[in-house]
């Protein structure tokens, strides 16, 4: 049973550029990081809004002392309501996810902002891209380039010398955070589905219900960058089968999604197209098919 939210504004914030959604569950000194990472190293003004999973380590107290919006769970949510339950405070016209333990580098919101431009889309979804300090089956994330595993023991000073010396090309699929799209689109296709809750393949099916209502710009940008130090929230919780949610929903697998679809971590070459219909296309839809008539384990 999803516990009762509440809602909480905080500052007003004139004219923000993004409503940036954070969800935390009891992550304090990573969301002390991002928020002032937020606060020092963006161009324009921002709605940061938290949505406060429990907040029994003192989460619930730091954020109202930094008279930030927010909605309260008081115990875990999960990230479909941690997003959701924030964007009903949403402002700008533009929604931006982002998980709390980035630290968001130099300029990391002009350079997105001028990719929004520069697409020249009313539907897009455009991501920056992740430094990891290791390697992971995540093709979109630079890695691995280590400049600290926890807070503690992360290196600002180097971080900010060299996070954009790093060669990295503009890739496909978005999908990964921090993401933005319009906050109108975001309404459209009503968030994320609280049915993955607590969240395991809710950010495929958010990319499929922006496919289905006719988003075809997903682009991963290189030089808007954050490092992500991979808290590991996720493995406190009971993981829900996503993989088998999604295919049951929509009929074809994450991997198809990605892969014929999305395009998922391909070098970026502009919109993306309905799939060909290849022998190797058309050989995945009859594997997923099989997949969903006999179920998945």
């Amino acid at each position: 049973m999803t516990p009762e939210i509440s809602f909480h504004p905080g500052t007003v914030v004139d004219k923000p550029l993004f409503s940036i959604l954070i969800p935390s569950w009891n992550n304090l000194s990573y969301l002390k990081t991002c928020i002032e990472s937020i606060r020092k190293n963006s161009t324009h003004k921002h709605q940061i809004i938290i949505h406060v999973n429990e907040g029994s380590d003192g989460t619930l107290e730091w954020v109202k002392s930094q008279s930030l919006d927010y909605s309260l769970s008081k115990t875990n949510a999960g990230v479909c309501y941690g997003f959701n339950a924030p964007s009903a405070l949403a402002t700008a016209d533009y929604i931006l996810l982002s998980d709390d333990d980035f630290y968001f580098a130099p300029g990391w919101d002009k350079i997105l902002w001028d990719e929004v431009q520069k697409s020249n889309q009313s539907y897009f979804c455009i991501s920056g891209t992740m430094i990891e300090h290791k390697r992971s089956r995540n093709s979109c994330a630079i890695a691995p380039h280590d400049f600290g595993k926890t807070t503690e023991q992360f290196d600002e000073k180097r971080f900010l010398l060299e996070f954009d010396k790093i060669p990295f090309p503009d890739w496909h699929g978005s999908n990964w955070y921090p993401l933005v799209l319009p906050r109108a689109v975001w309404t459209l296709i009503g968030g994320l589905s609280t049915e993955f809750s607590p969240g395991m393949g809710s950010d495929p099916d958010m990319m499929m219900k922006l496919w289905q209502a006719g988003v075809r710009y997903y682009k991963g940008v290189s030089a808007s960058r954050v490092y992500h130090f991979g808290s590991k929230t996720t493995a406190r919780i009971v993981h829900n089968n996503g993989n088998k949610q999604f295919l049951q929903k929509w009929g074809i697998s994450i991997s198809t999604l990605n892969k014929y679809y999305l395009k998922m971590g391909e070098s970026f070459k502009g919109m993306s197209d309905d799939p060909n219909s290849t022998a190797g296309f058309q050989f995945r839809l009859l594997r997923d098919r099989v997949k969903k008539i006999i179920g998945m384990s």
